[in-house]
């Protein structure tokens, strides 16, 4: 069974940059993030596959957060720059045991394991 841990998160201003990251226990084949805002559905952010062969994002964020994994890919974290008050939500890392297809990415019922969350805050 694969455990997450999150830490990062906090208040930022509008323009800022935050790293959230995730700590891996157990075998995690394909990582993402997901994000939800109050009152809205959970939202998916982006992914990538333990071998870190490409990561993939929603075009709410692409270009301004990226995805990235420790050497030894038991750690992945989440870097966000340029953030908008929109970005304000839970932030959810999520991993499979399992490859999960590409085009499953975005779906969170692909992700069986969960972190905690942690509060992001972008204020203007």
């Amino acid at each position: 069974q694969v455990q997450l841990v999150e830490s990062g998160g906090g208040s930022v201003q509008v323009g800022g940059s935050l790293t959230l990251s995730c700590r891996i226990y157990g075998n995690a084949r394909t990582r993402a993030w997901f994000r939800q805002a109050p009152g809205k559905e959970r939202e998916w952010v982006g992914a990538i596959n333990s071998d870190g062969a490409g990561a993939d994002y929603s075009d709410a964020v692409k270009g301004r957060f990226t995805i990235s994994q420790g050497n030894n890919r038991n750690a992945f974290s989440l870097e966000m720059s340029s953030l908008k008050p929109e970005d304000t939500a839970m932030y959810y890392c999520a991993a499979a045991d399992q490859i999960v297809p590409f085009f499953s990415w975005s779906a969170a019922s692909a992700f069986d394991c969960w972190g905690q969350g942690t509060q992001v805050t972008v204020s203007s």
